[in-house]
C-alpha cells in the first residue's frame, strides 16, 4: 500500500489561514486513514518569528538562507515519499527552482494546491520594498510541473487549466466538530455587527462604514472589527478585538451579523469565501457582496443577502436588526449549507481520493 505523504508548504504549521484551512484539518483523518504524513515547512518557527519583527535584518537573512538550504536537502529525499502534495510554493521567496528541480530533473510527481489568485501582487505598504521576491509569475510554472491540479474555486481552476489539464475542485472547508462548532445567540445584548479579516483587507470596510455611521443614529450595536491591527473608522459602535488563534472562534460567536464587503476585481473573484463560510458555520446571518464564490455560496434572502450598493446595505441590515426570527432563520440555514458543502465531513472522501 502507498501510503507515505510529503507535504511541502511556505509556512510553519498551525499559522498560516490558508494552510490550516486547505489541509491541515485533514492531517489527523489521513493518519487515521493509514498514510504516514510529513509535513514540511519552508520557514521554520524561529524564521517564522524572526522574519515579523521589526529590524534584525542580518538575523532576517541568515534564517532564509538557513530555509533554503534545508529545502535543496529535503528536495532529493522526495522521492522516498508515495506522494507529494505541495500548498502554494516549495519556498516562500524567489523563482520556482525547487518545483522545476523536482519535477523537470528528479522526476518527482506532485500534486499543487492554491486558494486565492496568487499569481497576482498583493501585499501590504509595509512590505512592499520587498514584493518583487515574492516572484508571482511563478505560479504557472508550479501549475504546468504539477502532475495534478488541486483549485479552491471555479475561478481559480479555470486559471490552473491553461497551463495543466488534470485539475480538479476542492474549496476551502470547515471543521464543524471540532473548531467551529459554536452558534451566536442572537437574543443577547448588547448587539453586535462584526468583521473579521487582516489589515490588509480592512480597505473594503470603507464601503460601508457611512452606512453604520446611519444606523448609530437609530439603533444601538456594537461593530466589531477582529484583525492583527487596530482600525481607524470614525465609529462610536467600534470595538477593536486583536485576533487571537486560541479565542477566534468564541470572538466569532459574538457576531451577530457577520459583513463582507468585497470590490469586484481578479483578486476578489479568486478568492474563496472563507469569511462568509466562518460566519455561516457560527449560524450567524451574513451580509456579503455579490462578487465570485460568494454568489454561489449565498442564495440570496434564504442563506444570507447580496449587498451591492450603499442602499442596499442599509435595508439588509435594518431588516436583520429588526428581526430576530429572520437572524434565526438565515444563520440556521447559512450552518446547513456549510454543513452540506464546504464541511471538513463533506470533503473528506475528496481529499483522500488524492492519495488513492
Amino acid at each position: 500500500m502507498k501510503n507515505k505523504i510529503y507535504i511541502l508548504a511556505p509556512y510553519p504549521k498551525g499559522h498560516a489561514p490558508s494552510q490550516r484551512f486547505r489541509f491541515e484539518q485533514y492531517l489527523d483523518i489521513l493518519e487515521k486513514e493509514g498514510f504516514n504524513v510529513s509535513f514540511y515547512s519552508f520557514l521554520s518557527e524561529k524564521a517564522w518569528k524572526t522574519l515579523y519583527q521589526p529590524g534584525n535584518y542580518f538575523g532576517k537573512f541568515l534564517q532564509v538562507m538557513m530555509s533554503f538550504l534545508k529545502r535543496w536537502s529535503l528536495i532529493f529525499k522526495l522521492k522516498r515519499a508515495d506522494y507529494v502534495f505541495v500548498h502554494r510554493e516549495m519556498a516562500h521567496i524567489g523563482p520556482p527552482i525547487f518545483e522545476w528541480f523536482s519535477a523537470r530533473v528528479l522526476g518527482v510527481k506532485y500534486t499543487y494546491d492554491f486558494d486565492d489568485a496568487i499569481w497576482l501582487p498583493n501585499y501590504s505598504d509595509a512590505n512592499a520594498r520587498f514584493q518583487r521576491l515574492k516572484a508571482y509569475w511563478k505560479v504557472k510554472y508550479c501549475m504546468k510541473w504539477a502532475e495534478k491540479v488541486i483549485a479552491g474555486n471555479d475561478y481559480l481552476a479555470d486559471f490552473a487549466r491553461k497551463y495543466n489539464d488534470n485539475v480538479q475542485v476542492i474549496p476551502t472547508t470547515i471543521d464543524l466538530e471540532n473548531h467551529h462548532n459554536l452558534e451566536t445567540d442572537q437574543i443577547k445584548k448588547p448587539f453586535v455587527i462584526g468583521w473579521t479579516g487582516t489589515h490588509t483587507t480592512m480597505r473594503y470596510l470603507n464601503e460601508i462604514v457611512p452606512v453604520l455611521q446611519e444606523l448609530e443614529k437609530d439603533y444601538e450595536f456594537e461593530f466589531h472589527v477582529i484583525s492583527n491591527e487596530k482600525p481607524n473608522f470614525d465609529l462610536r459602535s467600534l470595538r477593536y478585538v486583536p485576533w487571537s488563534k486560541e479565542t477566534e472562534i468564541e470572538d466569532l460567536a459574538r457576531i451577530q451579523i457577520g459583513v463582507m464587503p468585497l470590490v469586484e476585481d481578479q483578486w476578489s473573484a479568486g478568492k474563496c469565501g472563507f469569511k462568509a463560510l466562518q460566519y455561516m458555520a457560527l449560524s450567524i446571518p451574513t451580509l456579503l457582496s455579490p462578487v465570485g464564490i460568494n454568489k454561489v455560496i449565498v442564495e440570496h434572502g434564504k442563506n444570507g443577502f447580496f449587498c451591492a450598493d450603499a442602499k442596499t446595505w442599509k435595508d439588509h441590515l435594518e431588516k436583520l436588526l429588526n428581526d430576530q426570527t429572520l437572524r434565526q432563520q438565515i444563520g440556521k440555514a447559512g450552518r446547513k449549507k456549510v454543513q452540506d458543502n464546504y464541511s471538513v465531513e463533506s470533503q473528506k472522501s475528496n481529499y483522500l481520493a488524492l492519495f488513492r
